[in-house]
């Protein structure tokens, strides 16, 4: 089937499934997303989200982060994988944004990226979710299902990124973003994919479905 067919099936079968797409992780603005997005590299939402609910209580934005020393950060994400490097870029991001950006967020994925520990997958989910840009941020579960799915044949993010770029319509990225992520988290899982009880089974090119 071609991809374009497939498109069309994805989001009328994820869409009703999935009707109002989003972000798992919880946040009140853009600079509350970047964070957690931080925190969830190698972690899950729910780990992230039970941090977060404690943390942004005590530094909801970007100048009351800052002005945190970094063992009293670290003792707020210690649980998270990873918890030294990404208090450290947390606290450094934070004095960023308050000495150069009025403590806003930059809405371009430049500005983004020129951060610490801020890269494109992590600019592109800010991006979409907070400024409601259409672009593509690829995680592991975007990446496996495009290519189970046969929407893309790609051995990198980076590429897969590219690829559903230019044949998915730009008005569809940002709920397409979600149907692929949420698919992949729930349904069509890394190990053990539920196919009996998938409803895109029937344009699926995975050729190990059970």
């Amino acid at each position: 089937m071609d991809p374009k067919e497939k498109i069309a099936v994805l989001k009328e079968v994820l869409g009703a499934k999935f009707p109002d797409p989003k972000s798992e992780l919880k946040f009140e603005s853009p600079f509350q997303l970047l964070v957690a997005t931080i925190l969830a590299a190698q972690s899950t939402d729910k780990q992230v989200n039970i941090i977060t609910e404690k943390l942004f209580k005590v530094a909801p934005d970007a100048a009351g982060m800052s002005r945190l020393d970094l063992e009293t950060l670290k003792g707020h994400v210690r649980s998270i994988n990873y918890f030294n490097n990404k208090a450290k870029n947390i606290l450094e991001v934070s004095r960023i944004l308050v000495e150069r950006h009025n403590g806003q967020v930059p809405g371009t994925r430049e500005g983004l990226q020129s951060l610490p520990g801020v890269g494109r997958k992590t600019a592109n989910v800010v991006l979409s979710n907070a400024f409601r840009q259409p672009v593509m941020p690829v995680d592991t579960h975007v990446h496996r299902v495009a290519n189970r799915i046969g929407l893309v044949r790609t051995e990198k993010p980076e590429e897969t990124e590219t690829e559903l770029m230019k044949i998915i319509p730009e008005e569809m990225v940002i709920d397409f973003h979600h149907y692929l992520l949420l698919h992949g988290r729930y349904t069509c899982k890394a190990k053990k994919p539920e196919c009996s009880v998938c409803g895109i089974r029937e344009v699926c090119d995975f050729p190990e479905k059970n």
